[in-house]
């Protein structure tokens, strides 16, 4: 057995970075990176957790940058005023053709999808919040309906991170 500590390099100040940039590695971080990983390595959609203020967007994003090349990140963050219609041009606007009716990253590569504040859009009339239940259509059918043509689009090789 190895400690969670022992897995990474000892922490090296770099004087030139403001107090906001400073991202100093703990057990925890650690942790939640290593469990991230092995979840996307598999294709498996990952939802953080956790109480406001903990570090899971930081997290999260230095995990996007330092991630392999074979995935592509597409980052964004839902607020009040996030439609679903929003949410469904921002992937649809990084996806590729590959065939008919069939869209995603390039080919070889797969696309991680994270959003950050996912439990923030608007609750409509009835409660739904249309933005989360576009996101469950990708998790759950793997693509949704053109808006324009109305024909469905199957988007593939996408793996998607909640915060």
């Amino acid at each position: 057995w190895v400690e969670w500590s022992e897995t990474v390099e000892p922490y090296q100040h770099n004087p030139k970075l403001s107090f906001s940039e400073l991202i100093i590695p703990t057990t925890d971080t650690i942790k939640y990176t290593h469990i991230m990983n092995m979840l996307i390595e598999r294709s498996m959609h990952v939802l953080v957790c956790g109480p406001t203020g903990t570090g899971k967007s930081v997290n999260i994003n230095t995990y996007l940058q330092k991630m392999d090349k074979k995935f592509v990140p597409i980052a964004f963050t839902f607020s009040a005023q996030t439609s679903e219609n929003m949410t469904q041009d921002i992937i649809d606007g990084k996806c590729e053709k590959r065939r008919k009716g069939v869209f995603g990253p390039m080919a070889g590569k797969k696309f991680v999808v994270f959003v950050d504040d996912v439990n923030m859009p608007q609750r409509e009339i009835f409660g739904a919040q249309p933005p989360i239940e576009l996101l469950r259509q990708l998790l759950c059918a793997s693509g949704w309906y053109d808006r324009k043509t109305l024909k469905w689009r199957s988007i593939i090789d996408t793996i998607v991170i909640n915060a």
